[in-house]
């Protein structure tokens, strides 16, 4: 079967590639959890699936050829990544939706002592060219302590 199936908005493969990578992206499996707030959902799937086909129709035969499965999936995801941006309302979803893997506001963090922390607050910080996560804690003694994570580019 030609890949050019795959970008069509009335195909099977291209309808089951839309639904799986949202299933995927909106469900909590294994390690990985969901970036995306419930409240955006809808909306998420409306835009993004539009989009990627308005995408899909402005590709040239010849560069449909030489596209696989490996291409088209990451464009999709890119394309639900960036509109998720856009429609969260605060800062901490969208480190959540640009940083999926990350620790988040209420995960636990041990201290250098070994006493669990929990998130309290997060935010994106600049060093130069590089950018870290920075993240306030607070024990069960309430000690406040800040730690910081490097972001990858």
């Amino acid at each position: 079967m030609p890949q050019i199936t795959l970008l069509d908005p009335d195909s099977v493969e291209s309808s089951e590639l839309v639904q799986e990578t949202f299933e995927f992206w909106f469900a909590d499996v294994d390690h990985i959890r969901a970036p995306f707030p419930s409240y955006i959902h809808n909306e998420l799937k409306q835009i993004s699936t539009k989009r990627f086909y308005e995408w899909a129709s402005k590709i040239k035969d010849s560069a449909k050829e030489e596209m696989n499965d490996e291409m088209i999936g990451e464009k999709l995801e890119e394309i639900i990544f960036d509109v998720a941006t856009q429609l969260v309302k605060t800062e901490d979803e969208k480190i959540t939706i640009l940083y999926p893997f990350l620790p988040r506001l209420g995960d636990q963090i041990k201290d250098q002592n070994g006493k669990i922390g929990h998130i309290g607050s997060r935010q994106i910080a600049k060093d130069g060219d590089k950018s870290f996560l920075k993240v306030k804690l607070e024990n069960e003694d309430l000690t406040v302590w800040e730690t910081s994570f490097e972001l990858p580019l």
